[in-house]
């Protein structure tokens, strides 16, 4: 009997620990090779296991911190490489460094959801300043590459796989002067 027992638990932690990392149930049964019913039982059991033990509570939240800092300072190293094309003037690197950003934020806000540390009020917080931060990198990119039609029209075209939005481009046609 002791054993089916740590058999599930050790099942729940690889679940779990893949669900910390960011996976959904979907991805969690693929890397596992649980059926997807298995996958969010033991994410389900995990969570009312949380919710009633202290220190299981506490590791939780250590193992939650731990992954938070690890997309921050993904985030911070993405932001480097924005500088840094920036500075050597590689607009495909940022713009690939941009969405990277955005990619991560994404799943940060998703593993707090998951989790449940994000109640409503604060997911709806966290989507405005995505959004926001969106809008500015959108607005940036834009700004940068205004001077370069090949990167405007590169740069629109990546940007609308993002914003889900046809990203319109100007294309500004120079005047021959015949003589």
């Amino acid at each position: 009997m002791d054993i089916e027992l740590a058999d599930h638990y050790d099942r729940m932690n690889k679940v779990v620990s893949e669900l910390l990392k960011g996976s959904t149930p979907t991805q969690i049964a693929t890397i596992t090779g649980f059926k997807r019913g298995e996958v969010v039982e033991y994410i389900d059991e995990w969570k009312q296991v949380v919710r009633n033990d202290s220190t299981a509570r506490d590791r939780a939240k250590e193992a939650i911190s731990g992954a938070d800092q690890h997309y921050a300072m993904l985030i911070k190293e993405a932001w480097k490489t924005v500088d840094d094309a920036d500075q050597a003037a590689q607009l495909n690197v940022k713009a690939t460094a941009l969405k990277l950003i955005a990619d991560i934020e994404a799943k940060r806000i998703n593993m707090l959801q998951e989790v449940g540390l994000l109640d409503n009020q604060e997911l709806a917080s966290q989507v405005a300043d995505t959004e926001r931060k969106q809008e500015i990198l959108v607005k940036i990119l834009k700004e940068v590459t205004a001077s370069c039609p090949k990167c405007k029209l590169d740069v629109a075209k990546r940007l609308s796989q993002i914003t889900g939005v046809v990203e319109p481009v100007v294309i500004e046609v120079e005047e021959s002067s015949g003589s």
